[in-house]
């Protein structure tokens, strides 16, 4: 698959999401240098459950777990990032820029 590359960076970096923080498609896609690419980081996460990933760390630009449907069961994204300390309310995470990792900045 010619994505196996990016997928491969794409997990690397979802890797090192801080415990209890959160960052965003395009985030991830602007620090591998690909901006435009939110959608490849979310096809990337999708496929990433036998990966060993923190896919549920990995959110829309406006804190919604748009993800949340590639976990088993209704809630289990909002479960694992709540057993982090991360507020979710309607499937937004609360003081969102809070919680939020650019690896831009922090990498």
């Amino acid at each position: 698959m010619a994505n196996d590359g990016f997928f491969e960076k794409v997990y690397g970096t979802a890797k090192l999401i801080p415990y209890g923080r959160v960052t965003s498609y395009g985030a991830i896609a602007k620090y591998l240098g690909a901006t435009g690419s939110a959608r490849m980081v979310g096809w990337a996460m999708n496929a990433s459950q036998k990966k060993d990933v923190p896919a549920h760390r990995v959110v829309n630009r406006n804190g919604l777990l748009t993800g949340k449907h590639h976990f088993q069961g209704t809630n289990l994204m909002q479960q694992l990032l709540e057993n982090e300390g991360v507020v979710v309310i309607d499937n937004k995470i609360q003081d969102f820029e809070k919680h939020f990792w650019d690896p831009m900045k922090e990498l």
